[in-house]
C-alpha cells in the first residue's frame, strides 16, 4: 500500500473542499473520503485503489435517520446494521432491510456505511488483479472478462468495454423503492433519482456514477410508502451466507381487488447496474395478481439479456427468482 495523507473533516463544506483537490473523476481520483473503510481499504492494499489523499467523514453529522411527511431521510454514515434494524424501515421499507441483512457478515454490517454501500465497487476478479486487462481499472487495456471467468458476471448493461456487475443488495432495493441521491458539492446541493445515478459502462467503464470531484453523498431519501403496498427481496447465490448474488430482485407490489395496480421490479446480481425492469411492471400493472401473471413478468424482466461464455444460466435463474419474490410479496398484500 503506499503512503498518503490523511484529513478529519469536522463538516460537510470542509470535506467538499479538500475533496475538490482531485481534478479526475471520482473514479480513479487522488482524494477519496472514508468512513467504514470496508471496500476502499481492501482495494487499497490490493493496489487497485492509489489514493494520495484521504479524508475522514465519520464525524459529520450524517448518521441519522430521519421520518419525514415525505418519507425517510437516511444519512450517508448510517451504518448498514442499523438501518437494516431500524423499526420503519422493517415495517415500510421490508425490500431494504431484507436486502441489507442478505449482505456480508454481521462484523461488515456494523462498519459498513449507506452512502459507502451505494458507491461499492465491482467484485470482478479481473478488477481485483492488478496483473489483468480491465478498462474499468485501467481505461484502454481491454476487458479479460470477455472470454474469461464470467461465471458471476453482468448480463444486462454491458458493452464491448466491459460486465463487471454492480455487487450492491442495497442499490438493488433502493432501485425499487425509488430512492433519490442527495449529494453536495462545489456548486452547491443538488438530487439525483437513484436510476440516474449509475452509469452504464459504454466506452467509459472507469466512470461509474455520476459524482464529480469533491462531491460528498449526505443522504438517501425514500419516498412515502403507498398505501397498501408491499416489499421484499430476493437474493440468490452459491452459498447460504456472505456471499454476493448471482441473481437477486427487489419488489414493490399494491395489489387491490385481486389486481396489481402498482409494481416495481429490480434485479440484482444480473447487471452493470441496479437494472430496473420496466418490462416487467407494465407486464404486472393491471393483471391479475396470479401465478400466471409473476411468470410473465418475469419472461418480460430477462428480456434483452445477453449471456457471456459462462453465465447463460442466469437467465432462467434471474426468471425464477422474479417471479418467487413477487410471489412471496403477494402473499403479504
Amino acid at each position: 500500500m503506499q503512503t498518503f495523507a490523511f484529513n478529519r473533516a469536522s463538516s460537510a463544506e470542509q470535506a467538499v473542499h479538500l475533496g475538490s483537490a482531485s481534478q479526475t473523476s471520482q473514479q480513479g481520483a487522488t482524494v477519496r473520503f472514508i468512513a467504514g473503510g470496508t471496500t476502499l481499504t481492501d482495494l487499497m492494499k490490493l493496489g487497485v485503489e492509489q489514493p494520495q489523499h484521504l479524508i475522514d467523514i465519520n464525524h459529520l453529522p450524517l448518521a441519522q435517520v430521519i421520518s419525514t411527511d415525505a418519507g425517510l431521510k437516511v444519512g450517508a454514515l448510517v451504518r448498514n446494521s442499523d438501518l437494516a434494524q431500524h423499526p420503519l424501515v422493517k415495517s415500510e421499507y421490508a425490500a431494504l432491510s431484507e436486502a441489507l441483512l442478505s449482505g456480508a457478515s454481521a462484523q461488515l454490517r456494523n462498519m459498513a456505511t449507506t452512502g459507502g454501500n451505494l458507491l461499492q465497487r465491482t467484485r470482478c476478479t479481473y478488477f481485483r488483479d492488478n496483473h489483468s486487462a480491465c478498462n474499468k481499472r485501467e481505461p484502454g487495456s481491454g476487458c479479460a472478462a470477455i472470454g474469461g471467468m464470467n461465471r458471476t458476471l453482468a448480463i444486462f448493461g454491458t458493452s464491448e468495454h466491459c460486465i463487471a456487475t454492480n455487487p450492491s443488495d442495497m442499490n438493488v432495493a433502493l432501485t425499487a423503492l425509488e430512492a433519490q441521491v442527495h449529494i453536495r458539492g462545489n456548486s452547491g446541493e443538488r438530487v439525483v433519482p437513484i436510476g440516474d445515478f449509475f452509469l452504464l459502462p459504454g466506452d467509459t467503464p472507469n466512470l461509474e456514477n455520476v459524482l464529480q470531484p469533491g462531491d460528498l453523498v449526505t443522504d438517501i431519501a425514500l419516498p412515502a410508502p403507498m398505501a397498501g403496498a408491499r416489499s421484499g427481496y430476493l437474493k440468490l447465490r452459491d452459498r447460504a451466507s456472505y456471499e454476493f448474488a448471482l441473481a437477486s430482485a427487489a419488489v414493490v407490489l399494491q395489489v387491490e381487488g385481486g389486481r396489481v395496480r402498482h409494481a416495481r421490479v429490480a434485479l440484482g446480481g444480473v447487471g452493470t447496474r441496479p437494472w430496473r425492469s420496466l418490462e416487467a411492471e407494465q407486464a404486472l400493472i393491471g393483471a391479475p395478481a396470479s401465478a400466471a401473471t409473476w411468470q410473465v413478468a418475469a419472461e418480460a424482466a430477462v428480456k434483452g439479456a445477453k449471456a457471456q461464455s459462462e453465465n447463460g444460466f442466469k437467465i432462467e435463474l434471474a426468471k425464477r427468482c422474479v417471479a418467487q419474490a413477487l410471489a412471496n410479496v403477494a402473499a403479504l398484500s
